[in-house]
């Protein structure tokens, strides 16, 4: 059972990871909007945050497996950062924030990255023609950079399965129409 070390329910246990991880996300966005860089040292809080938190609140066989999928992202995103462009910090990111993600969800988060994505470039493009925005951030290299800050879109996806999965009634209504 989930949670049995804290004595807490599933939903608590993602909020719990919720809480923790808000403050590395906001880091994330931060700097990869002013430097178009992911910092390790996010990366690391993030890896350690699932560590001491999945520790406390997974069971053990599902925690140890959980960590198989940092491995796994890892790998896929090396080949993605050689061949295909995508930024070495935001594989690293996507590894360490791998673990968080129950892998029977996958055809629930492959979705939800998408739909991150396109919102958060769409946003991005956006407040980047607007000049009032640019003149308040003129440091953010992201404005002028032609890649996009895919931080962005890993962090909302992060946050926004740690968030249906910390209220049921939100991951209810979102897949009731799956058991129809």
């Amino acid at each position: 059972m989930i949670g049995q070390m804290l004595g807490i329910t599933p939903p608590q246990a993602y909020f719990l990871m919720l809480i923790c991880v808000l403050p590395i996300c906001f880091w994330v966005c931060l700097s990869d909007l002013k430097k178009m860089r992911i910092p390790n040292k996010a990366n690391g809080l993030l890896m350690l945050v699932f560590l001491v938190v999945g520790g406390l609140t997974l069971p053990l066989d599902v925690f140890a497996w959980r960590w198989l999928n940092l491995l796994a992202v890892l790998v896929i995103g090396f080949f993605l950062t050689n061949f295909a462009g995508v930024g070495a910090g935001d594989s690293k990111f996507a590894a360490a924030a791998a673990p968080f993600f129950d892998p029977a969800h996958l055809s629930f988060i492959l979705p939800l990255f998408a739909a991150c994505l396109l919102g958060t470039f769409a946003g991005h493009r956006l407040f980047r023609a607007i000049p009032a925005a640019r003149r308040a951030t003129p440091d953010w290299a992201s404005w002028g950079h032609k890649k996009f800050p895919m931080g962005l879109a890993l962090v909302g996806t992060l946050v926004g399965y740690l968030l249906i999965r910390s209220f049921p009634s939100l991951y209810d209504a979102l897949f009731a129409w799956t058991t129809r």
